[in-house]
């Protein structure tokens, strides 16, 4: 497994697994129809750095970005996104890129990160949580859930 800066012809296998995970409905707030430029513009936009995982053979299983969740005077605290792809799941890959993206945020000075929408039936909770994030808040009910109905949203933070 390699974990490496993602460059822009990886997109096309990052979009594999972001279409479905996204048209799922179940861990983004993102609109399940979202269209791949739009898709496109909002993992890879400029002003985030992204990451992948190959395989061994060469095949992108995962995908996050790390970016500044505000601006100006409070740009050193991050903000990040996870997909891994849903045929990988059980292999660590989500820990895996985690340890990479917070070591990756320390090092590029990040005070701290924040999630702003956990959907809370989400299992990374779980993952996060074992990161020592802490969930400062619930948002009720502001997420339509296909399966749960309407669910809350989290807001997570850890201090880096």
């Amino acid at each position: 497994m390699l974990i490496r800066e993602a460059a822009a012809d990886d997109w096309p296998r990052i979009w594999s697994f972001w279409h479905r995970i996204v048209a799922a409905g179940e861990t983004y707030t993102w609109d399940p129809d979202t269209p791949e430029d739009a898709a496109r513009a909002l993992w890879m936009n400029p002003a985030k750095r992204v990451y992948v995982v190959e395989d061994g053979a060469g095949g992108i299983v995962a995908s996050a970005y790390l970016t500044p969740n505000y601006g100006g005077p409070a740009a050193r605290i991050a903000n990040a996104g996870f997909m891994v792809d849903p045929d990988q799941g059980g292999r660590g890959l989500g820990r895996a890129l985690a340890e990479h993206v917070l070591a990756e945020a320390r090092k590029g000075g990040y005070r701290g990160m924040v999630f702003n929408a956990v959907v809370e039936t989400n299992p990374a909770v779980r993952l996060w949580t074992s990161f020592g994030f802490t969930i400062l808040g619930t948002v009720p009910d502001a997420f339509d859930h296909p399966r749960h109905g309407r669910v809350g949203l989290h807001i997570m933070y850890r201090e880096l």
